[in-house]
């Protein structure tokens, strides 16, 4: 029998999320059904997505109780993205889709075998659609039939490019339609001011940022956006906006909703710049503007329990600032709520997890902790070694080891907001081992912190050098590993109950010496000058020749 352990490892290790922008249209015409295909189907499904699904269809796999969203219900004939109207079956074709590129943002992956690895061919992925959809009665019905029924929802004939007066347009039409209320007026996600929305199955509805691509769910191209006002997403407070808004509005709308997607940066080492003045404590300062960020991507915490598979901070922005005495780090990410409370006695006993048993060390999306407001602190933590490493070896990215320790830096909004110190320094040898904070003389850094419209923003600053042995030391020039931990207050998380990344990379920027544009002035000027001697050594000798 397969238990819950079995069936979430599965799950994490086919990917969290599909390939959102990967096409996923089928080759040619829908083969027939068969028994032979339905037969094939049945086995693909047992094998590849009852764990999630349920052997019934009914979405209650063993490891649905620790996904969020929990897997579809296939009896209930309710499917969220569709190209037909509000309310309406999917047309096969949208479930080939689905199946093909999975659901960017959930546990639902991509099984195009042109896509991953040990993916299904089509026709397989033909054929688990022919057994996933007998769980509802609905598709037996031709009557229910939305493609006979003239019920497709069809794109644009003309669709006008991208342009700034399309998005212009479509921000307009997000003002009048009221989608901030919702959205948030930035698109991310901080419109709604508690969790009083929930599915038509019962459960809490956090709403969608979408400025971070890779989690919009029906996929991130205008194109899917448009389709998503146009047909609304069943089961789900998305409406249809099909009869409040004209086609020219929706695609101008789609519009400006790609425009507020955030490009992720692609280096992985933060370039600290050097200023000769007072390091600012305004985030909109231009000093940090003119500073190189460098996006962080981290992913829930299921190293050790208790295993987070359902992290809220999914990218953390880094600037860096240094000036001769100090050096500063600005921390940006995007957050719907500000958590300023913080409950000790609602933690989670991570002990007792432990003696339940291997296969439920995972945290179940609901009712195993918390995951509202007014309960838990929104908090962030840089990651250093204590010392700088020799070569490539560095300490364990999760907290270290006990013979290669690392230096914390963890800032809370329930101590900021209760004007005490907001930033604690500790060290760590390995998530085995509790975390051992300095000594009161020893807490050197200071930190300024502000919350506006969806986004947190922590500036932490520190001497560049100091003189404990447990601290790590910024020199000019060094690779200096970094790492980070965030938590998500109202999303439940504390404690190991958080999101993580791997290192990434400081370095102090230096001025170039002077001396190397003269060297390479001077190295231009010889190679001219010897360029030149050797061409009227030729010419000369080639007159000779004559």
């Amino acid at each position: 029998m397969i238990n819950r352990f079995t069936a979430l490892i599965t799950v994490l290790l086919l990917g969290w999320g599909g390939m959102a922008f990967a096409a996923a249209n089928p080759s040619g015409p829908r083969p027939a059904a068969t028994d032979q295909t339905l037969a094939e189907g049945t086995e693909i499904y047992l094998q590849r997505c009852s764990f999630c699904h349920g052997l019934l269809g009914d979405g209650n796999g063993p490891a649905a109780d620790y996904l969020d969203p929990r897997p579809r219900d296939f009896t209930l004939g309710t499917f969220k993205f569709r190209t037909t109207q509000s309310g309406e079956l999917p047309r096969d074709e949208d479930l080939f889709r689905t199946v093909s590129r999975g659901l960017p943002g959930t546990a639902m992956q991509a099984f195009d075998s042109d896509l991953i690895k040990n993916g299904l061919t089509e026709n397989e992925r033909w054929a688990v659609i022919d057994y996933i959809k007998t769980f509802a009665f609905e598709f037996e019905d031709p009557e229910l039939d939305p493609v006979k029924n003239g019920l497709v929802v069809a794109l644009p004939a003309e669709r006008p490019p991208f342009s700034e007066s399309l998005v212009a347009k479509g921000k307009e039409v997000f003002e009048h339609a009221k989608c901030w209320e919702c959205h948030g007026k930035q698109g991310r996600g901080d419109g709604q001011k508690s969790f009083d929305r929930t599915d038509d199955w019962g459960f809490p509805i956090r709403i969608r940022n979408v400025t971070h691509p890779w989690k919009i769910k029906g996929g991130a191209e205008a194109e899917d956006i448009y389709m998503r006002f146009s047909t609304g997403i069943n089961g789900t407070p998305m409406p249809s906006f099909v009869d409040a808004l004209t086609e020219e509005e929706r695609w101008a709308l789609a519009n400006f909703i790609k425009s507020l997607q955030h490009q992720l940066t692609d280096h992985q080492v933060l370039k600290a710049k050097e200023i000769v003045a007072e390091i600012p404590e305004d985030p909109a300062d231009a000093d940090w503007f003119a500073a190189e960020p460098m996006d962080v991507r981290l992913t829930g915490q299921v190293i050790a329990a208790p295993r987070w598979q359902n992290p809220s901070i999914e990218m953390v922005t880094l600037r860096a600032l240094y000036n001769t005495t100090d050096i500063a780090f600005l921390v940006q990410w995007d957050d719907p709520f500000k958590d300023v409370t913080h409950q000790s006695e609602l933690e989670f006993d991570a002990q007792e997890i432990s003696r339940i048993g291997a296969f439920n060390s995972y945290v179940a999306a609901n009712d195993m902790v918390p995951r509202q407001l007014l309960t838990f602190t929104d908090a962030v933590t840089l990651q250093f070694p204590a010392k700088l490493p020799e070569g490539t070896k560095k300490p364990h990215f999760f907290r270290g080891e006990s013979s290669n320790p690392v230096h914390l830096w963890q800032w809370q909004a329930h101590r900021a907001e209760a004007g005490d110190r907001a930033v604690q320094e500790s060290n760590a040898r390995g998530w085995k081992q509790s975390v051992k904070p300095q000594a009161e003389e020893q807490q050197q850094v200071i930190a300024t912190a502000s919350w506006d419209k969806g986004r947190w923003s922590v500036i932490m600053r520190r001497p560049l050098l100091t003189d404990d042995r447990n601290d790590i030391q910024f020199i000019k020039g060094q690779f200096i590993p970094l790492a980070l931990n965030a938590w998500d207050g109202s999303n439940g998380e504390h404690g190991l109950v958080m999101s993580l990344s791997t290192w990434h990379s400081v370095i102090l920027e230096a001025p170039v010496p002077l001396t190397v544009y003269l060297y390479t002035l001077l190295a231009v000027l010889i190679t001219g000058a010897l360029g030149v001697w050797l061409m009227r050594k030729e010419q000369a000798q080639a007159a000779q020749a004559v």
